[in-house]
């Protein structure tokens, strides 16, 4: 059966490739914010025809579902046509071009009417977007900082690192409230054990293996790959999200607190400064 907002994901399944079958084309609902550009940005492009690519990356690149929608809807055009995927989202709308990349997002569909039947299950959503929001600009600060060519890709890789846990409130609300409980009963317990216990699985297998089965391109799929973290690009995005991850609460929560001196160690690593300079750097990107 289909998943939609009144068939979703209530137990764990069999395994890892059972969970790829299921969310491999699951929709992929957008923030509300999202939709509202996407109607107002049409007006003007029937109106005037002025809308490009940047425009468009512009007004939702900060929305990781619809990054993560398009870069996909990019990908299965080019796995048919036989050429490498666009790594970025302006390329990826440049290459659908305006009016069918209008055509393709005529009727997107609202989280907040996804979720109607989960109202729980918002609040846990836009926590995890909020999460790869902040961990995106961390990476292309530091990107940045490295004159990272590539600054883009890692930024998009870090906002999109923790999709499957967002495809996991759209699709699985209740497995993904209890695994957000567990960890907010106890903030020492580690994410990919209570993912373990709760699903059967990682996330970040799933994510790692809905990316090739999307054909997304090769580069993003390793910055999103923490287990190949010694990779100066790799290790930027992991970084980001992690920083990220650990100070969502603040920095005064007592997570942030015993994880900071480690997390600032490795950034004044990265970007070859003094921990003082690492500290002030990561504060000034958060402020």
């Amino acid at each position: 059966m289909p998943l939609s907002p009144a068939h979703t994901i209530d137990a764990p399944l069999p395994s890892l490739q059972h969970w790829v079958d299921a969310l491999l084309d699951a929709p992929v609902p957008v923030l509300p914010g999202t939709v509202a550009e996407l109607s107002q940005l049409r007006d003007i492009e029937d109106s005037h025809g002025s809308v490009d690519a940047h425009t468009l990356s512009e007004a939702f690149g900060h929305d990781p579902l619809m990054t993560l929608s398009v870069l996909t809807h990019a990908a299965r055009h080019c796995r048919r046509a036989g050429v490498e995927p666009p790594e970025t989202l302006v390329g990826a709308i440049v290459m659908l071009g305006i009016g069918p990349f209008f055509k393709a997002y005529e009727a997107p569909v609202s989280v907040l009417d996804w979720l109607r039947p989960h109202p729980e299950a918002i609040s846990g959503l836009l926590k995890v977007v909020t999460r790869a929001r902040r961990a995106s600009r961390f990476a292309v600060s530091f990107a940045l900082r490295r004159q990272d060519e590539d600054a883009v890709v890692i930024q998009e890789a870090a906002l999109l690192h923790d999709f499957a846990e967002m495809m996991l409130w759209c699709h699985a609300p209740a497995l993904a409230q209890t695994m957000a409980s567990r960890l907010a009963d106890d903030h020492t317990l580690r994410s990919a054990q209570v993912q373990r216990d709760v699903l059967g699985i990682e996330l970040g297998d799933l994510a790692q293996l809905l990316m090739r089965a999307w054909s997304l391109p090769p580069l993003l799929i390793e910055c999103t790959d923490d287990r190949i973290a010694h990779h100066p690009k790799i290790r930027t995005t992991m970084l980001a999200v992690r920083l990220a991850r650990h100070s969502q609460h603040g920095w005064e929560d007592p997570h942030a607190v015993a994880a900071l001196p480690d997390d600032v160690a490795d950034v004044a690593a990265l970007l070859n400064v003094s921990r003082d300079a690492a500290w002030n750097l990561i504060q000034g990107i958060d402020s």
